[in-house]
């Protein structure tokens, strides 16, 4: 690995595996006959803080799960999430009750979900067991990159936290609440993430507990930035802030538009966009191949849907072409 970094990602791709291993995340068996192994590779992340400053390298084993036969090694894929919605609404309640907003974060969190199929893997590279070379990974648990991850780990979650005498909302099946006569504790997940919000601090240093005991979690206190919001609150005033400034500077740095001019207006007076505008001639093609118009589309996008509701117009328009 040739890289400034390599001694810090080598040690983060040691602690991937080891977690694996205190996990039980597969058993090295001989591949059975006909049965086709998937692939698997390392991904690396720079993890930063709200200001952009780099806190921790992440390796991830990402299995190659393109490879998967639906029907034999995976059925249903699908996962819920919070809705955003149901996140603005119970900050909205902290805020007015001055309840705690707390945020832990699951480690490794898709590793806690059990997989129902029979799923075989190669070994990692560079982590091939030198007394099994021939041998593959029989996954017992969901990583990463398969078909099926994120919905076991959203099964495994459900059961935890309905254990744990939490009622999940019929509106949204990611919000929880739990009562104890004039306690209450509200639970938000989105895929690794949780807020517990509530106005009983030994009830929520109990729920706490209860997942340290149940999963790998980091406790991150009180709640700073989630989902790519950052949160300002003045407790004093009961007032709470939501915003999404560090998000959109990422976006322009990413399609390098960081030096680009700033307005006041989602969209310039007079500006007309047609179909005739798109790319006619191959030229003119495959030029706009290479430009990742769509993907700066879908990122402010997401952008509107939390915070910017004032650029819809803009990515109605900007979108059809």
């Amino acid at each position: 690995m040739v890289s400034p970094d390599s001694e810090a990602w080598l040690e983060a791709m040691r602690s991937e595996l080891k977690s694996m291993d205190e996990n039980q995340v597969w058993d090295l068996v001989d591949p059975p006959p006909g049965v086709t192994s998937i692939g698997c590779k390392w991904v690396f992340k720079k993890k930063t803080d709200v200001d952009g400053n780099v806190q921790i390298h992440k390796a991830r084993l990402v299995a190659k799960g393109y490879g998967q036969v639906q029907g034999i090694d995976y059925d249903e894929t699908y996962s819920l999430v919070v809705m955003l919605k149901s996140v603005r609404i119970i900050l909205v309640i902290a805020a007015y009750f001055d309840y705690e907003i707390w945020q832990m974060d699951v480690k490794m969190a898709f590793l806690h979900g059990n997989l129902t199929e029979d799923v075989y893997m190669i070994q990692p590279e560079g982590f091939v067991d030198s007394t099994s070379t021939r041998k593959v990974c029989k996954l017992k648990r969901s990583i990463c990159g398969l078909m099926q991850a994120s919905r076991s780990w959203n099964i495994r979650f459900d059961e935890v936290v309905t254990g744990f005498g939490f009622i999940k909302s019929k509106e949204d099946s990611c919000l929880y609440k739990k009562l104890s006569g004039s306690s209450i504790v509200f639970l938000i997940l989105y895929v690794d993430d949780i807020l517990l919000i509530g106005n009983d601090i030994s009830m929520l240093n109990s729920v706490k507990e209860s997942f340290n005991g149940k999963f790998s979690m980091k406790d991150l206190g009180e709640a700073m930035y989630i989902l790519g919001i950052k949160i300002y609150r003045d407790r004093s005033r009961r007032l709470l802030g939501l915003s999404q400034s560090t998000y959109i500077d990422k976006v322009l740095k990413r399609f390098n538009m960081s030096g680009a001019k700033k307005g006041f207006l989602p969209l310039s007076h007079g500006i007309r966009l047609s179909e005739t505008q798109s790319p006619s001639t191959s030229d003119e093609q495959s030029r706009m191949s290479r430009i990742p118009y769509a993907s700066a589309i879908r990122s402010i996008m997401y952008a509107m849907i939390c915070m910017r509701p004032d650029v819809a117009f803009a990515i109605s328009l900007t979108s059809r072409y």
